[in-house]
């Protein structure tokens, strides 16, 4: 079998589907059917049982899968490995996280860039509370990890890394920290606290109104240079603040109730880059936390 027709093979047994395996791949459905076909006659077993509406591992294929899998994997990293040195991505990649717990939650990912690039040094940075950019833009950071969507002229959005659900930080007190749920229209009915992002470019007027989905408009309060100034202010009953729901456990707070949301969608994080500074260490990391084999 020839390393692509392996790939084909283990994106189909994971994906079940070849629509989805043939847009993983970037390649044509018909191209993965007649791979699998061409690997069954080789094999002389079917590997897939397939219906108008499902397809499924048989045993023998689920005994290919589970033994070739781990091989895959050694030899995808044993290139990746070659290529680096080839391209000199050995050195450091400096990460900033804009929510410093994120970095935990992401261990998986920076294990595998690890085990991909043992030559290279991951520094885990704290970025600035009121200015995730700023280290970004300054060249302290090589890579920032932040909440999507990023849109920024100067920087390039790259895959997201990981997704959580919403929660809402009230103080104990708050009517809200006796309720199961909320919503956001729920956001309307307090003051909305915030972190003191830089302000908006010059042609946008200020401030302009937050509106909740049922279009009721929402109070901002003012903003906070720190975290734990955000909390404290939550705390204290100065208003409440939608965060990601990581927070309950990284920040816990004798005086704060984190509430979660009902029907809202999840917030995601994902990396971002300076468009001047793309370096193959970048690259790298970018196409590992994409899930991609290696580029020849």
């Amino acid at each position: 079998m020839e390393l692509r027709d392996i790939e084909i093979f283990l994106a189909l047994a994971d994906e079940l589907h070849f629509g989805r395996t043939a847009e993983r791949l970037h390649v044509s459905q018909a191209r993965v059917s007649q791979t699998i076909k061409q690997v069954e006659r080789r094999i002389g077993a079917q590997l897939f049982a397939r219906t108008s509406r499902r397809v499924q591992l048989t045993p023998i294929g689920r005994r290919l899968r589970d033994d070739l899998d781990p091989a895959y994997r050694a030899l995808n990293e044993g290139i990746e490995r070659a290529v680096a040195a080839g391209r000199g991505i050995g050195g450091v990649l400096r990460l900033g996280f804009e929510a410093p717990g994120v970095a935990d939650l992401v261990e998986d990912l920076l294990d595998r860039f690890r085990r991909r690039y043992p030559d290279t040094e991951l520094l885990i940075r704290e970025a600035e509370f009121a200015d995730p950019f700023a280290m970004l833009r300054s060249g302290e950071i090589d890579v920032l990890v932040t909440l999507l969507p990023a849109d920024e002229p100067d920087v390039i959005t790259g895959p997201p890394v990981h997704a959580e659900p919403m929660v809402l930080a009230v103080s104990s007190k708050h009517p809200f920290a006796r309720h199961r749920s909320v919503t956001l229209d729920d956001l309307a009915r307090d003051t909305v606290l915030r972190a003191a992002h830089p302000p908006e470019p010059y042609w946008i007027e200020e401030p302009r109104q937050w509106l909740t989905p049922a279009g009721h408009p929402v109070t901002r309060g003012k903003p906070f240079a720190t975290f734990q100034e955000l909390l404290a202010a939550i705390a204290g009953g100065t208003g409440i603040c939608p965060l990601a729901a990581h927070a309950q456990e990284y920040f816990s707070h004798p005086r704060i109730r984190f509430v979660p949301f009902e029907g809202s969608p999840d917030v995601e994080w994902g990396i971002v880059w300076p468009r001047s500074a793309e370096t193959a260490r970048v690259q790298a990391f970018a196409h590992v936390a994409s899930g991609g084999n290696p580029r020849n």
